[in-house]
């Protein structure tokens, strides 16, 4: 049997809902080991998959590059979609914002929180974080979220809540 001819294998991640492409990227990448450059060189996207970790959309994904990703992520293109800003709608690149109730509910970085329409989490009715409440340290990008805490003094997203204000 000749190398080439053996396909890698890729550990499946499913998406949770609401969750931004940004965040699971990062989780796709962690579970198969995989760096941006090495899964963009698997999907055929070269450094698409960097920039889209970043939120950076512009250009847009086409179709053609989300249909490529869902063949080596095994999630289907329309699926990956809901993972982008509704068409037409504004995004905050930063700061990178939590709603720290959500995160405890679903461990996930949603797409909503970086609309540019989205003043705070309408489920909670909290204002939504965009700096660590203990040490001000502006949060990461969600592809590098792993152990769902601050990056520079380690508070968890689940005791941020205590300090979300409420809204409205």
């Amino acid at each position: 049997m000749e190398a080439e001819n053996i396909k890698p294998w890729l550990f499946r991640v499913q998406p949770y809902q609401g969750e931004s492409l940004s965040h699971f990227l990062g989780r796709f990448r962690r579970a198969n080991d995989l760096t941006p450059t090495g899964l963009g060189k698997a999907a055929g996207l070269g450094g698409a998959i960097a920039r889209w970790e970043k939120f950076r959309f512009n250009p847009p994904p086409s179709r053609q590059q989300l249909e490529a990703l869902a063949k080596v992520v095994e999630v289907d293109a329309d699926r990956l979609a809901q993972m982008l800003s509704p068409a037409g709608m504004g995004m905050k690149l930063e700061p990178i914002r939590l709603c720290a109730a959500c995160y405890v509910e679903s461990p996930c970085h949603k797409i909503e929180w970086q609309l540019k329409i989205t003043q705070g989490c309408d489920r909670h009715r909290l204002i939504l974080l965009s700096e660590c409440p203990n040490c001000g340290a502006r949060f990461n990008i969600p592809a590098v979220w792993v152990d769902g805490w601050c990056q520079r003094c380690f508070l968890s997203f689940a005791d941020m809540v205590k300090y979300q204000k409420s809204y409205r």
